[in-house]
């Protein structure tokens, strides 16, 4: 158990000293920008609104017909973009849709644009960053949900193994209200290449386990943390667990023995800023 080590100082490290390890021979992981090989459809108000903003949107699709004040509101941003707006019947919306609640409203986005995970690290220097990364997630919603969480609560990205994880849908789109269009979503390759890179970079991994040694708010969570969360029902991965400087559990009094995954990583994203404002 690691609960009792001295932990990085809260600035990333260039390296730190691990047994048997050499950081500068460390081998970088896949992750480097990268985009979706076909557009993304998102709906909703509250998505299509953050997209514009950002820029990402191709193509506007409202439903025809009488409109209420938010979505001319939505409509007009759309023109001051110069995004071409078309007016479809509501059947066409929800045959777009593929059955998610669209509100009244559509977008086709431009390719989506994976984040360069060193630009991210870059970015953060001297700061203490939180990484989240999800081994073996399966439900998009999840996804959408942990990414809107990361980006409400401040973390730097959320890094998505290539090979075992969610694609990025609409459905994740609509979950995350718009946060896919600020906070960094790196695609990585191998995950224990992936932590060993980030552990010669100064950062510790907290993986999240029923049978963590410790109580999440007792553990330490300053600094630059790699917050890895695991697959639904499944958990954390034998592997990856064992990657992990060490493994926080959240306390459960009920008769249901887990929490929805997005809910865990809610409460250890949000452990570790509330434990950053009392530096």
């Amino acid at each position: 158990m690691r609960m009792d080590k001295e932990r990085p100082s809260g600035k990333i490290r260039q390296g730190r000293e691990r047994r048997g390890e050499r950081p500068e021979r460390m081998q970088r992981p896949i992750s480097r920008e990268s985009k979706q090989a076909q557009p993304l459809w998102i709906c909703g108000r509250n998505s299509v609104t953050e997209f514009l903003k950002n820029g990402a949107i191709q193509k506007l699709f409202v439903k025809s017909g009488r409109k209420d004040e938010r979505l001319i509101s939505i409509i007009s941003l759309a023109e001051k973009s110069h995004v071409p707006v078309v007016e479809v019947g509501e059947e066409k919306l929800d045959q777009l849709s593929g059955g998610v609640i669209h509100q009244g409203i559509g977008a086709l986005l431009k390719p989506y644009e994976f984040a360069d995970l060193d630009k991210v690290l870059s970015e953060w220097e001297g700061k203490s960053p939180i990484l989240v990364l999800l081994d073996g997630l399966e439900d998009v919603r999840n996804l959408g949900a942990i990414v809107r969480t990361a980006e409400c609560a401040g973390a730097a990205a959320v890094l998505l193994p290539k090979h075992k994880s969610p694609p990025v849908t609409a459905a994740a789109m609509k979950t995350a209200a718009g946060a896919f269009a600020y906070l960094p979503v790196c695609q990585t390759g191998n995950i224990r290449q992936t932590l060993e890179y980030l552990k010669s970079k100064g950062f510790w991994v907290v993986g999240a386990d029923m049978d963590g040694e410790s109580l999440y708010f007792d553990a330490n969570l300053k600094g630059p943390v790699v917050i890895v969360m695991g697959a639904e029902g499944k958990g954390v991965g034998q592997l990856t667990r064992k990657m992990c400087d060490f493994c926080v559990r959240i306390p459960m009094s009920g008769k249901v023995s887990s929490l929805n995954v997005s809910v865990a990583a809610a409460l250890l994203i949000y452990e570790a800023v509330r434990q950053r404002s009392s530096l």
